[in-house]
């Protein structure tokens, strides 16, 4: 740094300068019509990407009219060859256009009235079968219950059963233990 008091001032004036220009950049960065600005030209350059591929790049905007007549005409023969190559894709295509079409109509008012009547019968439909299923299922239902309780019934008198054995042999045990303590007299 030096002490030469013009060539601090002449430092000062471009720093300031320098930092005119960054606010302004930054200004102008987030400034929302600025933003919308850019983001159209990405869109129109998308757009123009899109139309190049389509109908090739020699139909811009200098070539004329001839040339977008030339593409507009080739446009079907090149869809077809494309198609041609990926059947899969272009069945795709054609099922999301139907897609999008169908959404984009009104359903009319018979189409209304029949999608009613199919709910009805549909909600019929799954009461009868719901009943027919909890039918077929009550007595499977009932003989699993049986067994169960059966099981269990058999189960409780093994352990009675048991504890009754090892109840008497432990007091047999018992006994036993008891005429060893004894003294002999």
């Amino acid at each position: 740094m030096s002490d030469n008091p013009d060539e601090i001032r002449a430092d000062i004036e471009r720093t300031q300068s320098n930092l005119s220009n960054d606010v302004d950049a930054i200004e102008d960065k987030v400034n929302p019509r600025s933003i919308a600005h850019r983001q159209t030209e990405k869109v129109r350059d998308a757009a123009g990407n899109v139309k190049d591929k389509l109908f090739g790049a020699d139909s811009g905007p200098g070539k004329g009219g001839a040339a977008l007549k030339r593409a507009a005409s080739d446009a079907p023969d090149k869809i077809r060859g494309k198609a041609e190559g990926n059947p899969l894709a272009m069945g795709a295509i054609a099922f999301g256009a139907g897609m999008l079409l169908a959404a984009l109509i009104p359903a009319s008012r018979q189409e209304e009235e029949l999608a009613v009547q199919i709910k009805s019968k549909a909600s019929e439909g799954l009461g009868d079968a719901a009943k027919e299923a909890a039918d077929n299922l009550r007595e499977p239902a009932q003989e699993a219950a049986t067994a169960v309780k059966d099981q269990v019934t058999d189960s409780a008198q093994t352990v009675k059963d048991q504890g009754a054995s090892e109840a008497e042999r432990v007091g047999g045990h018992a006994q036993e233990a008891a005429r060893d303590v004894k003294p002999n007299n």
